[in-house]
Order: structure tokens, then sequence, then C-alpha cells
């Protein structure tokens, strides 16, 4: 891993800042390495506290602590900038310095505290001011240390961004990483990086890839050689920078090998101190590669969404053997509810009415104008037994017509 320095004067040349930074005193300290990414300001610094200040961070005074030290004596301001600038400190950079100092206001301005630059010269303190507020410029110095300074270290493998995941392949020399990547950008998919990945960290717990300089936009496939991925399907097919998300590593398939099958125990890649999920993936002839990196991607955004197939699926079977899952209700009752109703209705007199079923409103009498034929003092004829027998089932079947 390569964690880079940045000297106060390469801070002041930096473009990509954003602001201006003036030099007000120390110019023999211009070479001190900026190694954190982090600032400070130093306010209990100025009565003696030092507990906590990290020489390596840029220091930060503002309005704030240049009125606290127009306040005092100057042989107090002495005392307390000289024990501050002792310490070895990086840089110091004064914010809204060079506006007009106000007596009854917050003390805006550098110039009632000339101490600061005495005592910068003589511990060759580089001393910078910044015609911006503190929070404006702690903005700017933060986005350009995160970049900077961040931890790198390169990796040999190939970076594709698929499906918006990036998967990092790495693997054994020749185990077809390149080829896997140039099927995936003609599915639609985007390269990153091919045979070097360029990785940094950046906070709160990322790790991005992007290609070596010397190699971007190519692809090297044997057989073909060194392929320019940009030239042969346009600028979609590429990305200059990807997060990584999941590590997918290729190896050679095995029959004594036992490979994960289930999908429940995860594994993680460790890059930058920063844990990656990994996937082992078995390489063997007749696979297609592409289509399973690409279901790798999806499974992968439904993990993130809170889905997990293979947690779910488990926990269905765990249920259905502990007898968990209560049973499905039928809408049929049962049996023994089915005789209990027909011994009941079989046992009411000639003309009553039915007893109502469980769940049902009871009857209503009916009118004298509907009556049935028998309560009028009629009686239907009886036929002769034909031996068939009526069930609740069939009562709704028609009765044999009897022939002559």
């Amino acid at each position: 891993m390569d964690r880079p320095a940045l000297t106060v004067r390469s801070l002041m040349a930096d473009e990509g800042l954003g602001i201006e930074l003036s030099l007000m005193a120390g110019a023999a300290g211009l070479d001190r390495p900026i190694m954190n990414t982090r600032i400070q300001k130093s306010g209990l610094a100025l009565v003696g506290h030092f507990h906590g200040i990290v020489p390596t961070r840029v220091q930060i005074l503002g309005q704030t602590e240049l009125s606290f030290l127009h306040k005092l004596s100057r042989e107090d301001r002495l005392l307390s900038l000289r024990g501050f600038f002792e310490l070895g400190l990086s840089c110091v950079i004064l914010t809204q310095g060079d506006q007009p100092f106000e007596t009854n206001s917050s003390g805006i301005g550098f110039f009632p505290v000339p101490e600061l630059a005495q005592c910068a010269e003589e511990s060759g303190t580089p001393l910078l001011m910044s015609a911006v507020r503190s929070s404006v410029t702690i903005t700017a110095l933060h986005a350009l240390l995160d970049d900077r300074l961040a931890p790198r270290i390169r990796l040999h493998g190939v970076l594709v961004d698929v499906f918006g995941v990036g998967l990092l392949l790495v693997g054994s020399s020749a185990i077809g990483k390149s080829e896997c990547a140039l099927d995936l950008v003609m599915r639609g998919h985007r390269l990153v990086a091919d045979d070097a990945v360029e990785c940094d960290y950046r906070p709160p717990g990322m790790v991005f890839g992007a290609p070596a300089e010397l190699l971007r936009y190519h692809l090297e496939v044997r057989g073909l050689g060194i392929l320019n991925v940009k030239d042969l399907f346009g600028v979609t097919s590429i990305r200059e920078r990807k997060r990584i998300d999941v590590v997918v590593k290729l190896v050679e398939w095995s029959r004594d090998t036992e490979y994960d099958r289930l999908g429940l125990d995860e594994r993680f890649h460790t890059i930058l101190g920063v844990k990656i999920r990994e996937l082992v993936i078995p390489v063997r002839p007749g696979r297609d590669m592409a289509s399973i990196l690409e279901v790798a991607a999806r499974n992968e955004l439904l993990k993130n969404a809170g889905f997990h197939a293979a947690r779910e699926f488990f926990g269905n079977v765990e249920g259905e053997l502990l007898g968990e899952r209560p049973p499905k209700e039928s809408s049929a009752p049962p049996p023994a509810r089915l005789a209990e109703e027909w011994t009941h209705r079989s046992a009411a007199p000639p003309g009553a009415p039915r007893p109502p079923r469980p769940g049902q409103d009871p009857p209503v009498p009916p009118s004298s104008a509907c009556r049935q034929p028998q309560e009028r003092g009629w009686t239907p004829p009886e036929r002769p037994s034909s031996g068939f027998v009526a069930t609740e089932s069939s009562v709704s079947l028609p009765r044999p017509r009897r022939r002559g």
C-alpha cells in the first residue's frame, strides 16, 4: 500500500483546491509534508493545551481565535504563539485575514496580531492566508486532501461495471478474466480497467478502482492482442472510475474441491482495510461466465435492497420441517361436519323449514301466496320406489324418466 504525502508548496500550487492561499511568513518550511486528510482548529492550543495536536495536519485559525489573541497583551500573545509554533506544524492557515479589522466586532483581520508572522518566521512554519470563511476553506481542503492523500494499491485483475455494480475479477494468469470482460462489454456493460487496477480508499469505507494511465481503455485478449475498447464499442463501453462492490475470484474447476452451493456463508476480501464481499466461481469449459457474472451483479443489488434469496428459502424449509407454518384453510367443510348437518336435516319433519347452515342468516318464513302445495290441502301422489336414494350431492341431478 502506498500512502502519499503532500508538501505545503504543492498544496498552494494545486489547481484542484478551488481557493487561493497566499504566503504571509515562514517560507523556509514550504517543503514540510502534510500527511493527514483531516484539519484542526487549534483554539485550545492558544491557551497552552497541546494535547491532541497532530503536527502533520493543517491547522486553522479563524476569526474566533484571532479575536482571542487580539485581547491578550503582547507578552501573553508571544508566550502562547511560541508554544504553538514550536510543535513543528506543517502549516497554519488564517481565514478571512485580508478583511479590515473591526475593534467592536468579532476581530476580523490579521494585522492586529503581528506576533503571528514573527513566531512563524522564528520556527520556519508556513503561515498562509485564505480570503474566504473557515467553513469554505475547510471544505475545500478536505475535498483535495481526500483525493491526494488517499491510500493506494495496485492490484492485478479486471474491473467492470455490470448493472451499476463494480465487479473486480481476480485469479491466476490466463484464467479468462479479460475474455469475461470482453463478453460483458459486448452485452452492453462497461470496462473500467484491465490487468492493472489502481485502487484508492475513500472515507467512510469505500474502495474505488481506476485504470493505469498507460493502459486506459485497452484490453488484452490472447490471440487478438491489445484492443482499444473505446474505439471498438464507443464511449458508452468504458468508465473512468468505479467503486468496487464485489470481488469475483475465478478458479479452475476441480472435482476434489467443494464449492459453495447454498449461498449462506459469506466470504470477504480485504482491500486497503475494507472488507468487500467475495465470490469464488469455478471456471470450466461450457460454462457461460458472462451470464453468471450478470446474475451475480443482479443478486448483489437484491442483497443491498434487503432480499436474500438463500436465507429466505432456508427459512421456509426450516419452518416447514418444524411445523411452524399454519395449514392452509379450505373452503369446503370437513366430512364430519357434512354428516352431522345431513343427519340433523333428515330428522326434521316433512314440510318443516330447514335449519340454517353455520354462518348463514335464518330463513324468512314464506307468505301465504308462496306456500307449498301440501300446505294448501293438496298432497302429491306417491311414486313407486325405484331403489334410488337421494343424497345431498344428488339433489340437483335430474330424475330419470319412465318409459311408457
